[in-house]
């Protein structure tokens, strides 16, 4: 069974997060598949631009916790640490289906940007489960949304609706649930309508200049998980507790 499907039309990847039934949670099997896709999408010269999204209910509601439980310290060496999938070339569109919780939120961040359904909605929840985030929250997250509400947002692990999330800049439009998908990858298309070598240069460019302090940012955020988590990963009461209620 594949947890991460990719289609492909008019130079547009469509790339899905596909474990429904645990809310596209990341288990091992989804932390490995989602680089791969990213990288396959990437590589193909068939495809200008890719679409990330999920298989609905939820865009991603973060770690796995039952396999969290059960794996402890070998959890974290499943995925990768800074990013959750290398770099890409081409642009990434980020069409948020529904809840994206703490490992999702930090997918979402990792878009180049986010169209919202209106069942969107966004939460940092790694201080309730005991938790560091190691894929550039605490670099993404203030960049999107300023450093106050990123701190409010990751200190209290409240929600954002999606409309709270269009308001604070977190996403750049909100639509009706069944035009998500149509709506982004028209987007897309919009993208892949131009010089493809010219699009990708001036993504490139625009790393080059957010990344000059978020560099830093980023390892020293993965410098803090890889000391935290693992001696975290057995304390089985926090995650017992989040499962049961829920949050």
């Amino acid at each position: 069974m594949t947890v991460v499907r990719t289609d492909i039309d008019d130079r547009v990847a469509v790339v899905t997060l596909d474990r429904p039934e645990s809310r596209n949670a990341l288990n091992g099997e989804l932390l490995r598949a989602i680089p791969e896709a990213m990288a396959r999408a990437d590589a193909d010269d068939a495809v200008d631009v890719i679409v990330l999204t999920g298989a609905d209910p939820a865009f991603c509601a973060g770690i796995d916790l039952k396999e969290l439980e059960a794996g402890g310290l070998d959890f974290f060496r499943q995925g990768g640490v800074g990013r959750p999938w290398a770099r890409t070339t081409k642009p990434v569109v980020g069409a948020v289906n529904g809840p994206a919780v703490t490992g999702g939120l930090e997918i979402a961040l990792h878009c180049d940007f986010l169209v919202a359904s209106d069942r969107a909605s966004f939460a940092d929840t790694h201080a309730r489960v005991g938790l560091l985030p190691g894929w550039g929250l605490t670099v993404l997250l203030p960049q999107a949304v300023g450093a106050r509400k990123a701190k409010e947002m990751s200190l209290t692990g409240n929600f954002l609706s999606a409309e709270e999330a269009l308001l604070f800049g977190l996403v750049n439009k909100v639509v009706p649930h069944d035009e998500l998908l149509p709506t982004a990858t028209a987007l897309a298309h919009d993208i892949a309508s131009g010089d493809a070598r010219a699009v990708r240069a001036l993504l490139a460019s625009y790393e080059r200049v957010l990344a000059v302090d978020p560099e830093r940012g980023l390892a020293l955020e993965a410098e803090a998980a890889r000391a935290w988590n693992p001696s975290r990963a057995g304390s089985t009461a926090g995650l017992a507790a989040v499962r049961r209620d829920g949050r």
